[in-house]
């Protein structure tokens, strides 16, 4: 049987198509309510589809000072993935019901184990809904795959490094979150309001078009070209509330063939749990 290989965005017709080769995983979630996920979950999902929760599974442990979705631990990951039935070369796709919002963090985060073959379905449940496919309420049980954790393939950065960006300008921090908490008007999860001094705003929804898809690659290939203005896609830093949707930005630009920027796992709610780290607040400069 070929085996297929997606490394971005998958469309509806796509998984369906070949959904018995791949590892589907359902990553819906609500920032302010934490069990919205498993609930909409046992509701109905895309048939033969796992549930990794964003908050327990998909994140490791908070210590106050790590943000509230610092990175889980490795192996931790791998071996879920493996009880989901992954296999080293096995084909992984992430859905949400939120536009990508969340899946898109389960894409960076296989890529993180070494994983290549992962993608985003493009519009999610609704396009899976609209498109006449159905959905269960079954629960699969575990499988045993032979998925193993290898060398990263994305770029990360620390506090340290962002911290170091704010004298020498080298690079430029891209802050994915709504254009409200970037300016520091509203704050609705983490205790300090504002951005990264010298950040740049890029929200995520900017990435998708009319029904939640993805805006085509070339559109979003200019849209960041002209947002980093000269700067390579390495030389950009992806930071948001939480490391969550700053994974869509870097997904957009990986589906436009601008790859290599690197994601601040931390982000805002890191960043501003130590109050010696300066705040900005404002528009885009």
């Amino acid at each position: 049987m070929t085996q297929v290989r997606w490394t971005t965005l998958v469309s509806a017709g796509e998984l369906a198509a070949a959904i018995d080769r791949c590892v589907v995983i359902d990553c819906r979630h609500d920032l302010l309510d934490p069990h919205a996920g498993h609930s909409q979950y046992a509701a109905g999902h895309i048939p033969g589809a796992f549930f990794l929760d964003q908050d327990t599974e998909l994140a490791g442990p908070k210590n106050g000072r790590n943000g509230r979705h610092p990175l889980p631990a490795r192996e931790d990951l791998a071996a879920r993935l493996r009880a989901a039935g992954l296999d080293d070369d096995g084909q992984l796709v992430a859905y949400d019901q939120q536009a990508g919002m969340f899946a898109a963090r389960l894409w960076w985060l296989a890529r993180w184990l070494g994983h290549e073959r992962v993608a985003v379905l493009d519009g999610g449940l609704d396009a899976w809904t609209a498109a006449g496919f159905p959905v269960v309420a079954e629960v699969p049980a575990p499988r045993a795959g032979r998925f193993r954790a290898r060398g990263s393939l994305v770029q990360q950065v620390d506090s340290a490094v962002v911290l170091a960006n704010l004298g020498s300008g080298t690079r430029l921090v891209v802050d994915a979150r709504a254009p409200e908490r970037y300016r520091g008007e509203v704050e609705p999860l983490d205790p300090v309001a504002g951005h990264v001094p010298g950040a740049v705003n890029r929200p995520f929804g900017q990435n998708l078009r009319a029904g939640g898809r993805f805006k085509p690659a070339e559109v979003l290939r200019a849209e960041f070209e002209a947002l980093a203005a000269g700067r390579a896609p390495a030389e950009l830093i992806h930071s948001c509330g939480s490391g969550v949707t700053a994974c869509h930005n870097l997904l957009a630009m990986e589906y436009a063939g601008l790859g290599g920027g690197a994601l601040y796992p931390g982000s805002w709610s890191e960043w501003c749990a130590d109050p010696a780290r300066p705040v900005a607040t404002g528009p885009n400069p």
